[in-house]
């Protein structure tokens, strides 16, 4: 998920660096310097969805990031607690499948890092013991069906989509939690599937599991006209799904953000995938990207 922070007003670009450095402060107050390095955009954007409507007064305060200029952050909030809880967990399982989708060489990466997040990991499931069970089951789940090949489509993303809906167990109000569970159901059918798509010529060559390339036979990771604008009607589905509980909910002063996110972000992200011109950049572009705007 990228923020369209280039067409957004500048006060709100401001908002959404404010809550993604309060995340970042929250990831190292609980969990120490090395869970800053999960920090990106699409944690940021859970943030935001589990945050009350009113955005709470900025503190400001030099970091390892910024040793000169102060910025401002977000304090330390019951949402910015929840969401680095769950960002551990799900950065430490996605470390974790790396390391089980890759041999010994090329998973070395992804176990150091699984090594390195491994105490902030065992902090956060102790706390948030119901939704790492979640995400253990579902990727377990999912680990079957890449087993077997499964071919459809649906199956895969559901399995993924509910391991992102779980994250909004914890949130009291129940029409919240049910308008943040079909919002975050639909997210995360689109980010796997959108995922499954950008990875296609990469599985294509590798042999692995990809259930878009079975659902539409596209043995080559090429897109044919039809599958392609089939697949983009899918991908519309679910960011309308999206859209659709968006607009049960007051999001106060966040509804701009998660606005520009669900009506344009995610349709150009769609749109590029398909198009062949998506670049993903890792998380620390993504952090020096987020240095550059902010001095």
């Amino acid at each position: 998920m990228r923020p369209p922070l280039e067409a957004l007003p500048q006060q709100e670009a401001d908002r959404f660096r404010r809550a993604y450095c309060g995340l970042c402060h929250t990831l190292g107050r609980r969990y120490g310097p090395a869970a800053r390095m999960i920090l990106n955009y699409d944690f940021t954007y859970l943030a935001i969805l589990l945050s009350d409507p009113a955005e709470a007064a900025p503190c400001r305060r030099r970091c390892v990031s910024s040793p000169i200029r102060p910025r401002d952050y977000q304090p330390a909030t019951p949402a910015l607690e929840l969401a680095a809880d769950e960002s551990v967990i799900l950065a430490w399982w996605q470390l974790r499948d790396g390391v089980a989708d890759h041999g010994f060489w090329k998973g070395l990466g992804y176990r150091g890092g699984a090594a390195a997040l491994g105490p902030a990991y065992r902090r956060a499931a102790a706390a948030r013991p119901d939704f790492d069970a979640r995400v253990r089951r579902q990727l377990a789940a999912l680990a079957d069906l890449e087993k077997a090949r499964c071919p459809s489509m649906d199956a895969a993303a559901d399995t993924f989509a509910q391991l992102l809906a779980a994250a909004a167990a914890d949130v009291t109000d129940p029409v919240r939690r049910r308008v943040l569970e079909q919002m975050l159901y639909h997210l995360g059918r689109w980010v796997y599937l959108i995922d499954a798509a950008d990875d296609l010529e990469k599985d294509a060559a590798s042999g692995n599991y990809n259930p878009v390339a079975l659902r539409y036979g596209l043995t080559d990771g090429k897109w044919d006209e039809e599958s392609r604008q089939a697949f983009a009607r899918t991908l519309d589905h679910s960011v309308h799904m999206i859209a659709t509980a968006f607009e049960l909910w007051d999001f106060g002063v966040w509804r701009p953000l998660l606005e520009s996110t669900v009506y344009t972000a995610l349709f150009a992200v769609g749109r590029a995938v398909l198009e062949g011109t998506f670049h993903r950049p890792p998380p620390r572009e993504q952090r020096k990207k987020h240095k550059k705007e902010t001095t």
